[in-house]
Parts: structure tokens; sequence; C-alpha cells
């Protein structure tokens, strides 16, 4: 019989991570712990945290500090590193994957006592995992309404939690199916403090999951790929997706933002940005994107600073205004009704343009002495891991303060995972 998904995933289990995606992924948990620390000083989540670990007490590593059970570490974990939506994110996964995997393994590699290279090893296949399953289900499922860092992440939490546990094949594909029975999460969620829960829950099930197979928890063969299993339920168009070969892993494709808001604007805000034109230039301005961001990143008229992370028009003209959209704290309730803002949103218009990728953006401004310019950029255009290195630094410096960012730098550098989990609770 021809392999499915699910067999590809338990062969791919025990893969040799190659070096480059070995690296590109200690960069990903760089930015996922700066993310997550910057997460837990959001007191919105404060009373979630607590009510989670006080009815599910353990010794696992909570972000700002704290600790819980293993899975309810995860579930935690995995919400306040994506409280600011900075995360990085995947465009053929169609979603972000540090989110849901590193939550997950870092829970297990703490109750196993593993080490920081035994986490980096089980992350980069939890997240190689969950572009794998990202591709497979395709873009009918993400267009349909489901939220792929919480579906196919899920599945890639849990890949990630039973190399963790060094799980045989059976087990494994125990837990693959039982993950299949509760991976879930929808975009109507995008704009809300639910968007966030969905990548805690995709981690708290790789870890639910791989933990009940290794009791003795049985499922379906094949709950991924099987007749009337999730894949065939959930609009998955069950492309043929291949195992990757060696040192051409589809993590080397990550995409880590530098913008504090949605990905599918960040093409735009780069074009604007490289432009360095100012409001008092522009008369009008026309946005080209992929038709997939009209539903995700396009509210019209955000009233809160976390809806304005998903909308064009808000963080165009908060740019052309000089607004740092780098910055965490740019993105308040109150400038979503800033006059000036207001006003020159009402000059911008976004169309669907399917010639474009889901990476591009293309921008026609006309300017008020009556002349247009036309402004182009493409996420996807080369970056050294150097360059990545630098900005990701900068980055995190912004989020945590200099000296954090640096401690962080070397722990995430280093093989010790106590050295990495102390810097997760400085808050």
């Amino acid at each position: 019989m021809p392999q499915t998904i699910t067999d590809r995933l338990i062969e791919f289990k025990g893969a040799q991570v190659p070096t480059n995606a070995a690296e590109m992924m200690r960069l990903s948990l760089y930015d996922w712990a700066a993310c997550g620390v910057a997460g837990a000083r959001e007191v919105e989540f404060d009373r979630f945290k607590s009510a989670q670990m006080a009815a599910h007490t353990g010794t696992q590593t909570i972000l700002g500090g704290g600790s819980a059970s293993g899975p309810t570490a995860a579930l935690i974990n995995g919400t306040l590193s994506h409280a600011l939506d900075y995360d990085d994110t995947h465009f053929a996964h169609i979603g972000h994957p540090s989110v849901a995997v590193v939550p997950a393994v870092l829970a297990l590699c703490e109750q196993t006592g593993a080490d920081l290279h035994t986490l980096m090893e089980a992350a980069t296949i939890g997240v190689e995992a969950s572009i794998l399953v990202g591709l497979w289900l395709g873009r009918d499922h993400y267009q349909v309404g489901y939220h792929q860092t919480a579906t196919a992440g899920a599945f890639g939490a849990a890949l990630g939690a039973c190399r963790v546990l060094n799980l045989d094949e059976t087990h494994t594909r125990h837990a693959l199916g039982l993950c299949a029975s509760m991976a879930s999460g929808i975009k109507a969620q995008f704009g809300t403090m639910a968007k966030p829960l969905n990548a805690g829950l995709a981690a708290r099930t790789g870890v639910e999951a791989a933990l009940w197979a290794m009791s003795g928890m049985t499922a379906a063969q094949d709950g991924l790929a099987g007749p009337l299993g999730f894949g065939p339920t959930h609009h998955g168009q069950g492309a043929d997706v291949d195992l990757p070969p060696d040192e051409a892993w589809r993590i080397l494709d990550i995409s880590h933002k530098f913008h504090a808001c949605c990905h599918g604007l960040h093409a735009m805000l780069e074009a604007l940005r490289e432009s360095q034109l100012k409001r008092d230039d522009v008369g009008t301005l026309h946005i080209h994107t992929h038709p997939r961001w009209m539903s995700v990143c396009n509210i019209a008229d955000p009233q809160t600073g976390l809806a304005a992370k998903f909308s064009y028009a808000q963080t165009a003209a908060m740019t052309l205004l000089g607004h740092d959209t780098g910055t965490i704290a740019s993105f308040t309730d109150q400038i979503t009704q800033d006059s000036e803002i207001m006003d020159l949103r009402t000059r911008i218009t976004i169309t669907d343009d399917a010639r474009l990728t889901e990476t591009q953006s293309e921008i026609a401004v006309q300017l008020k002495d009556g002349t247009t310019r036309h402004l182009r950029h493409d996420l996807m255009a080369p970056m050294t891991l150097e360059t990545r290195a630098e900005k990701l630094r900068g980055k995190a410096a912004a989020l945590v303060g200099p000296e954090q960012a640096e401690t962080l730098w070397h722990s995430a550098q280093g093989d010790t995972l106590r050295g990495f989990t102390d810097q997760l609770v400085m808050s």
C-alpha cells in the first residue's frame, strides 16, 4: 500500500536533523523565547495564567514565572508566546510553527530531564512535521476557516513530543490518532484573545496525545489520513507531500516577523518603509495583495490595538505617519481612534490580486503632485542566517530589553536546558 502522510510522519520522527535546519531552529527558539517573555507581560492574560496554574500544579516552567503540569505549561506557554502575534510563520504551512511545537517539547524535556540539544532536535522535527501536515491539508482547509497553527501545529507538536519520549512506531501512530480527535482552531478567533489560545491548545494537545499513547491509550490506525479521519473531515486536500531531502528541509523557509502585526501585512509595510514616503506626499494608496489575506488581515475599521494588527489600512496609515510598526507599544486601542490615522485610512484601498504570491505586495501611490509611484516587496527575498540573527537580536532587544535579550541569546546557543528555562521566568 502507498504511504499516507501518517506513515511518512512516523518514518520522519527518527530523522537525523541537518545542521542548517538546526541552525534555523536555534534562531526560532530565540525568537520564540523573546516573544514569549514579552507576551507574559500582557496583563490581559494574567487571570488565565493564574487560574490554569492553580488548577494544574506541577514543575514545568511557565513564561514570566511560575510552574504547572506538563500539558498546562504547554497550554500557557503556547498562548503567551503567541499573545503578541510576533512569532515566526511559514507561508507554505500557513501558520506559526514554533508557538505550537516548542512549548510541547519544552514541557516534556523538562519532565524527562533532557538537555537543550534534545529540545532542539525534537523541536526541529516537530516544526518540520507541522509544515508537512500544513502542506498536506492545503489551502482548502485554511480557506474554509481552520487555523493551521492550531490544526497542523498540533500534529507537529505531537510528533515532536513523541521524539522526546522516544516512542516506538506503534505508540507514535496512536499519538497521531489521538491528536486527530483533539486538533482544532478556527480563524474566526483572529483579532481576539482566543487566537493565541489556539496555539496553546495545539501545544497541550501534542503533549497529551504523546503521554496518553505512552500510557497505553489506543486510537485509529490512521486518524489523520484514513477514512473519516482528520483530513477527509476537515476539508483537507490530501496533497502528495514527500519527506524533505537532506539539507533542504522546509524549516529553512521560515519567515520571522519584524513588524508587530499579522505577517500578511509585512510585505506591504516593507514596501512602504523602503519608499520613505510620508503622509504629506500621499494622495491615495492602492494596495494589491494575495487573495488569501483579504479574509485574514483586512479589518477596515479596527477598534482595538489587537484588531489593528490585522488591518492593511490601519498599519499603512501608521507607517506613513511615522509610527513604528516594529514596536508592540504602537498597537494600542487609542491609536485606532487617532484622527489623522482615521482620515488617512479613508484614502487607502485594498484589492486582491491573484498574480501575487502570499509573500508579495504591490502598492500604487497617487502622489499629491499628480504622479504615481509603484512599490513592491517580496518577503521571500534571500536573507543570510547572519543577517537574520542580527535582525532577531535587535527585535528581541526592543521586546525584552538589551540585557535580557543578550542573556537569552547566549542561553539559546548553549546546551543546558536549565540555563535556558531560567531566562524564561525573568519578567
